[in-house]
């Protein structure tokens, strides 16, 4: 069996009533070659165990079963999708799985019948997008080999922001610190029924190797967070709530970083947040 055993994914949509709804996020990717297009960015998948997030009525996921993934692990809050996701797993001789549940308290690898490898490969409802990527990239260790994921576009080129983009702030510092991220391609809102106000984008986030990889994210998100927070003051101002929780002053911290106080959070590399972050545990 394959996907052309399958109807168009409009006219599942119309058999099963399915609407989207505003409070679940719900824009729906109807064009198979984009889809395609996104699944070919996780690359060969005939060894992979995929996660998908919100499969909705199904159409990434025809994608990634139609380029041989081994399995796909759909992830869907909305019950309303499950009988058309069931018929989308018949095609494919069941090699989807489908799990009702709300993706940010699923334990993913306690889903899957073997220990992978693994990629998640979703397009992300929007207001659940950043609390998900912070899920994964805070796992110890981190068990999936890449992450395809589209976000609203201004979300997407934060996490790729390096020192001195405007879009450069915690989330690309959180994410440089444990992986390599790419900026794919632009998804235009016209592409989606019904069309979201703003146009989506693909990341791609691949781990660096283990002994490159900063871990300690709760102090990094302590530092980045009250770094960024003001962003339009100096670093000895917006340093000043993260120094609360320590025994040394702002000045005193910058100094044993050998970073200038009035420097701004923009200007500062990756490296040298992770220096801040390693002196402020340091001296809790």
């Amino acid at each position: 069996m394959s996907e052309d055993r399958l109807p168009p994914l409009r006219d599942v949509i119309a058999h099963h009533g399915l609407g989207a709804k505003k409070s679940f996020g719900q824009h729906f990717l109807l064009d198979l070659n984009l889809t395609g297009k996104i699944a070919r960015q996780a690359g060969d998948l005939r060894a992979l165990t995929v996660f998908e997030i919100g499969p909705g009525p199904g159409g990434l996921t025809r994608a990634l079963l139609a380029q041989d993934a081994k399995q796909v692990i759909a992830i869907e809050k909305d019950p309303r999708f499950l009988d058309a996701l069931n018929e989308v797993s018949e095609a494919f001789d069941h090699r989807l799985k489908i799990l009702e549940g709300d993706a940010l308290e699923v334990d993913e690898r306690a889903q899957a019948s073997d220990d992978g490898p693994f990629a998640i490969v979703a397009n992300l409802p929007y207001n659940v997008g950043t609390p998900l990527l912070i899920k994964w990239l805070t796992a110890d260790p981190l068990w999936w080999q890449s992450l395809v994921l589209m976000f609203q576009k201004e979300v997407a080129e934060r996490i790729v922001a390096r020192p001195g983009d405007k879009a450069y702030g915690r989330l690309a510092v959180i994410s440089a610190a444990r992986t390599k991220a790419r900026y794919a391609f632009t998804v235009p809102a016209r592409a989606f029924t019904p069309p979201p106000k703003v146009d989506s984008a693909i990341a791609v986030l691949e781990p660096l190797p283990e002994d490159q990889q900063f871990k300690d994210l709760d102090a990094l998100g302590i530092v980045t967070e009250s770094a960024f927070g003001q962003r339009r003051k100096t670093l000895r101002k917006s340093l000043a709530q993260a120094a609360t929780q320590i025994r040394i002053t702002p000045d005193e911290w910058l100094a044993k970083a050998e970073i200038e106080p009035s420097r701004r959070a923009e200007t500062l590399t990756i490296e040298e947040f992770f220096t801040l972050a390693r002196l402020w545990r340091a001296a809790r």
